[in-house]
């Protein structure tokens, strides 16, 4: 049990006017526990109340071995774990309500009038988890570390017939073999005009002399995620792919420029937007800048034209502006960053220099 997450957890419920709370998303669960469960369809959720209580109500079919500073409340398969925890939500009390727990499970609670008042309890842990502790600072740079590592051994495996399915593969090996627990998301590898469709699923093609290449690559190590996009090019690119590239990676960095502690996420959005912008491509443009990271690929928060929100020293996001072409070329350039006391840093060390290789 990580107790200073927990107090802080509890600290901002009892500015909120809310005494208890269940979380569910196994993300969360492990975030204050260190326990990561997977619970399928069974219902899993950890119970605390600013009174101190803190219970699991885990299927038992999930064996906990470690000694913990809260209850493990058990059901069997036949049971109906909603009446269990009914037996101990404060009927009188709001409760909060994570916004991944299955909605069966709350129509459930609502059915047996569990509490008279639900709200959404998540932004409490959300906004939380957007500023890492030390600990969580070590392993997002270690998760990075080792993405830089894999991107160099990746692109000494292209060739001209090997499909971006068949690199996808590649990747996972290459990152079994630096002991992580694999992909923190199925990898984005693009090839030419694939490469102008931001989501591309990779599939059987194979790259063309002149083609660009999106790899989008991320590993888990320790239940902590990396994330980085880097282009290249397959054999000599034209004068516009050329172009398209110096402007995404002025952009990327122009964005990184501004990052420091109470600079706005839109600003940030601006700075490189503004850039892509300026030399008419900015309909090409299509998505945020960024995006939170941490636990999960993608934590709460974004870097977008919208979010008026000011950057504090230890969230971790990342930078990846891009421009597509249809049918042409694509170009993404990703790092992830942290904000320290004064600026910020790159997690990504991996060059950003346009490079050419067939």
């Amino acid at each position: 049990m990580n107790e200073n997450r927990l107090e802080r957890v509890l600290t901002e419920m009892e500015k909120q006017g809310l005494t208890q709370m269940l979380i569910s998303s196994p993300s969360a669960v492990f975030y204050l526990t260190g326990k990561w469960i997977e619970p399928g369809e069974r219902m899993l959720t950890f119970y605390i109340n600013i009174s101190g209580d803190k219970k699991l109500i885990i299927n038992e079919l999930f064996p906990i071995n470690e000694k913990f500073d809260f209850d493990l409340i058990r059901y069997s398969d036949t049971e109906d774990p909603v009446k269990r925890l009914c037996e101990f939500v404060d009927h009188s009390k709001p409760l909060g309500i994570d916004k991944n727990w299955p909605s069966h499970f709350l129509i459930r609670l609502m059915e047996k009038k569990g509490v008279s008042v639900f709200v959404n309890g998540s932004y409490i842990i959300d906004r939380i988890r957007m500023i890492k502790d030390s600990e969580e600072i070590k392993l997002m740079k270690k998760a990075s570390s080792i993405n830089d590592k894999v991107m160099e051994e990746i692109v000494n495996e292209f060739s001209s017939n090997r499909s971006e399915k068949e690199m996808c593969t590649i990747l996972r090996d290459l990152y079994e073999s630096k002991g992580t627990q694999g992909f923190s998301f199925y990898p984005i590898i693009a090839y030419g005009a694939n490469a102008a469709d931001p989501h591309h699923d990779s599939g059987n093609s194979l790259v063309k002399d002149g083609d660009s290449i999106i790899i989008d690559m991320g590993c888990r190590n320790k239940y902590y995620c990396s994330d980085m996009t880097r282009t290249f090019f397959f054999g000599e690119p034209s004068k516009e792919a050329e172009r398209v590239y110096n402007i995404v990676y002025e952009a990327n960095l122009n964005a990184i420029s501004k990052i420091k502690p109470g600079t706005r996420f839109c600003d940030i959005d601006r700075a490189a937007r503004a850039v892509i912008e300026g030399y008419n491509y900015g309909k090409y443009f299509t998505h945020r800048t960024g995006h939170s990271i941490g636990i999960e690929v993608h934590d709460f928060g974004d870097v977008s034209s919208i979010n008026e929100e000011t950057v504090q020293p230890g969230m971790i996001f990342s930078i990846e502006p891009g421009i597509y072409l249809p049918g042409s070329v694509g170009v993404r350039i990703e790092d992830l960053v942290l904000v320290t006391e004064n600026g910020c840093e790159v997690l990504n060390k991996y060059s950003k220099e346009l490079r050419i290789f067939k």
